[in-house]
C-alpha cells in the first residue's frame, strides 16, 4: 500500500545548545500506532484508492472477527472500516442528487446503512462486502425519504401503493393509448378497486400546496385562500329544515300542533296545556317524546 497505508515516525537528533547534550527531537507529534500487530495504520482511509480499499477492508474484517467488541482494538478496526468505504454512499447517493433535499442529510443516513452491514457482514459466507453494503445504504436513503418527504403523513402500505400505482399506470398507459382505468389497475396489480382509490387519494398527500399560491403560473389570479368557502349558517339552517320537514309530516296532528305552539308561537307548556287542556307534565312529556324522535330521524339522515 506504500506511504498511504503504513505510516512510522520521523525524528530529527539536534544538539542541545544550552546542555551540550545530544538528545532525539520529533519534529511534529508522534502519529498514534496501529492498535494491533496485523492492523496497519491508516491516516486518510477515505483517499485510499478503490483497489486498495477493498483488500484492506477484507483484512480488516478478518482481524475485527478475532478481536472483542468493545475493545480499543475492535473500534480501531470498526471505525476504519466504515471511512474506508464511505465511497459507496457517495455512489449510491448519486441516484438521489436530483431529489431536492441536502446532500449531507442523504449522506448521514447512508452512512447509518453502511455501519449496519458492517456490524453484520461474514466473511464466511464468501460474499463481497458491497453485495452487502449497497442495499443497506440504498434502503436507508428510501426510508428516508418514505418518512420526510411526505407532506402529509401516511401509512407505510399506502405509500408504498402509490409507488406501485405510479409505475402500473404509466405501464398501461403505454400499453393502453389512454389512461387507465381503476378497474385495469387493480386487475394489473391483483388488487381491488377499493384499494386503488384508496392509494390515488392518498397519494394526494406526497405533495401540498400552499393556500396562498396562485392558481395559475401568470401569478395574476388570486391565490387560493381567497376562493375557499366559509360555513354558511344559513345554508346549514335550510339543509335541516328540509330534512325535518318529512319528519314533521310524520307525527301526529295533536304532536305538531303542540310544536307549533311551542316553537311557533313561543307559548310556555302552561299556556300550551290550557289551550289543549293538558296538564303541563303531560305536556312536556310529549313535548320531550317528540323531539326525541325528531333528533332520532335528524340523525339517520345526517
Amino acid at each position: 500500500m506504500g506511504a498511504d497505508v503504513v505510516v512510522n515516525s520521523t525524528t530529527e537528533t539536534r544538539t542541545g545548545h544550552e546542555s551540550g547534550t545530544t538528545a532525539d527531537v520529533p519534529l511534529a507529534p508522534a502519529p498514534v500506532t496501529a492498535p494491533a500487530e496485523t492492523l496497519p495504520l491508516i491516516e486518510s482511509p477515505e483517499t485510499l484508492a478503490p483497489r486498495d480499499a477493498r483488500e484492506m477492508t477484507r483484512l480488516f474484517f478478518e482481524r475485527l472477527e478475532t478481536l472483542e467488541e468493545g475493545t480499543h482494538e475492535y473500534q480501531y478496526a470498526r471505525n476504519t472500516l466504515i471511512e474506508m468505504n464511505l465511497s459507496l454512499v457517495r455512489y449510491a447517493a448519486r441516484r438521489f442528487r436530483n431529489r431536492g433535499d441536502d446532500m449531507d442529510d442523504i449522506m448521514q443516513v447512508g452512512t447509518i446503512g453502511l455501519i449496519k452491514a458492517i456490524d453484520r457482514y461474514e466473511l464466511s459466507r464468501e460474499v463481497e462486502f458491497t453485495t452487502l453494503a449497497i442495499p443497506y445504504i440504498t434502503g436507508e436513503m428510501k426510508r428516508f425519504f418514505r418518512d420526510t418527504t411526505w407532506d402529509v403523513r401516511v401509512p407505510r402500505r399506502l405509500q408504498e401503493l402509490r409507488v406501485d400505482l405510479a409505475r402500473a399506470n404509466e405501464h398501461l398507459a403505454n400499453e393502453l393509448g389512454r389512461d387507465p382505468k381503476v378497474c385495469e389497475l387493480a386487475a394489473h396489480l391483483d388488487i381491488t378497486a377499493e384499494e386503488v382509490v384508496e392509494g390515488q387519494v392518498a397519494a394526494n398527500g406526497y405533495n401540498a400546496s400552499s393556500i396562498d399560491a396562485p392558481l395559475n403560473d401568470d401569478g395574476n389570479d388570486a391565490p387560493l385562500a381567497d376562493l375557499l368557502g366559509e360555513c354558511d349558517q344559513d345554508m346549514d339552517l335550510f339543509e335541516d329544515l328540509h330534512a325535518l320537514a318529512p319528519l314533521l309530516d310524520q307525527l301526529e296532528e295533536r304532536d305538531r300542533q303542540i310544536l307549533e305552539l311551542r316553537f311557533g308561537q313561543e307559548m310556555t307548556q302552561s299556556q300550551i296545556g290550557e289551550v289543549l287542556g293538558l296538564s303541563q307534565m303531560h305536556v312536556s312529556r310529549l313535548l320531550t317524546r317528540c323531539l326525541s324522535q325528531l333528533r332520532d330521524g335528524m340523525a339517520v339522515t345526517s
